[in-house]
């Protein structure tokens, strides 16, 4: 049996995850609306085997926000442009559940997978912004638990609709006249607790059998709508003991929901500063760390503190003990609560690194260092692979894939040619049989 293969995704955030990405003297900074400036990103990656580009989205922002979030293209007409310049690598567009309907996701997932020969994945999330809510002719935001309840039937909706055809209903016989197969086209006819639809959907059969499904929720609803659902899980852990934690309560979970746990990929986010040294590796990231303004930084946090505001605080001194529920994201507000008790950071200190990854893992290092920390997370049942988080682009990619994909391709952990010609098959997830020709098979 050879080694265990590392997936990696390059989640790609306007000029890059750092809050003052825009400032750094390399950065492009209108990069976010630069469609020339997303190309060269995406011929990076694919030129390095990266198994996919993974946009995320929001439906709101503030002043204060991070620069990638005031001004960004729609990530699916985003995807659509860059697949007609690549060839192998996928692409991941998020979506929201809570202010979408199922029929309009299914259509554009389908259509997405079919321009560009099955490498399109849908980023399930449900939104967790009381000013999305506003955006939408909502005075309030659903509540936490009823927004999972619902994106769990949103799911069932949108996957029942990509089976309405069969893989070979459509035979567009010019002889005959015989277009498609009508025992082959199939109407889902749902009604359930929040939807209702008909079907069947305008759109054929995926060339993957159906796009890959991401998601990126932590929390136990999350994790649940995740084994149930998702091919692929999104999450963020500072430490190997805590990823080891997630990896196998959710691998559990995939199991008790009747798949098999090779069914899904966990790629947790990382962001790495590479540097000829460990020196210098710091020097990059410190770079970017005096580029933050006090009040953007202490905004951030208390975004992601489910908008606890820390600016009357002692910037100085510790977190308060106690900091309110959220009906935002739950698991991201616990992890930064940890990460600041457990390094006992003040409110300064925290703020910086919330700054510099979101939450997420930060690793330092030369190029053999970084790939000794990414392989112990692989090699230890802590990851299947990675989300990679650059502080800055293109460099910090271009650092990555020159110096640290070359060591992982050299230890046999990390490929030197795409194995297929779908997302899904290079993530090495299974083949997804249509429903109802599953349901012939069994008679």
């Amino acid at each position: 049996m050879g080694k265990k293969q590392m997936k990696l995704g390059l989640f790609l955030m306007g000029t890059g995850h750092h809050i003052a990405s825009w400032r750094h003297p390399d950065v492009q900074a209108d990069g976010n609306e630069d469609l020339k400036y997303f190309q060269n990103i995406a011929k990076i990656a694919e030129n390095a085997k990266l198994d996919m580009l993974f946009l995320s989205d929001g439906l709101s922002f503030t002043k204060l926000s991070h620069p990638a979030e005031l001004v960004r293209f729609e990530p699916i007409t985003l995807i659509a442009s860059l697949s007609a310049i690549t060839k192998n690598i996928g692409f991941v567009a998020t979506a929201s559940t809570t202010y979408n309907e199922p029929f309009h996701i299914a259509r554009k997932f389908s259509s997405l997978d079919h321009l560009n020969g099955g490498r399109s994945a849908w980023n399930v999330v449900t939104s967790y912004y009381q000013t999305e809510a506003n955006n939408f002719n909502q005075q309030s935001h659903l509540d936490h638990s009823l927004r999972y309840e619902k994106a769990t039937e949103f799911v069932e909706v949108v996957k029942g609709l990509w089976d309405s055809w069969e893989e070979d209903a459509l035979v567009r016989d010019k002889e005959s006249g015989v277009f498609f197969h009508p025992d082959k086209l199939h109407a889902l006819d749902f009604k359930g607790k929040y939807y209702s639809v008909k079907g069947p959907l305008n759109s054929s059969r995926s060339p993957q059998g159906r796009p890959v499904i991401v998601q990126a929720g932590s929390s136990e609803a999350g994790t649940d709508l995740a084994a149930e659902t998702a091919d692929v899980i999104f999450t963020a852990q500072q430490t190997l003991e805590e990823a080891q934690a997630f990896y196998k309560k959710v691998k559990q979970k995939v199991v008790d929901f009747g798949r098999s746990p090779d069914d899904v990929k966990i790629m947790p986010g990382v962001s790495p500063y590479v540097g000829k040294t460990v020196e210098e590796a710091y020097e990059k990231y410190e770079q970017l760390q005096q580029l933050i303004t006090p009040e953007i930084g202490l905004d951030f946090l208390s975004e992601y503190l489910g908008g606890f505001d820390v600016s009357g605080y002692d910037l100085d001194g510790p977190l308060p003990d106690v900091i309110p529920e959220t009906n935002g994201n739950k698991s991201r507000r616990q992890l930064i609560i940890d990460l600041a008790k457990r390094e006992n950071l003040t409110i300064r200190e925290l703020y910086l690194r919330v700054a510099g990854s979101r939450g997420h893992r930060i690793i330092f290092g030369t190029p053999e260092q970084i790939a000794d920390q990414l392989e112990e997370w692989i090699s230890n049942d802590a990851a299947d692979g990675f989300n990679l988080m650059f502080s800055h682009l293109p460099n910090s990619l271009e650092d990555f894939v020159t110096t640290v994909v070359p060591i992982l391709q050299q230890r046999g952990i990390f490929r030197t040619e795409y194995e297929g010609d779908t997302l899904r098959k290079n993530l090495g997830l299974p083949k997804v049989e249509n429903r109802y020709t599953e349901e012939q098979v069994k008679i």
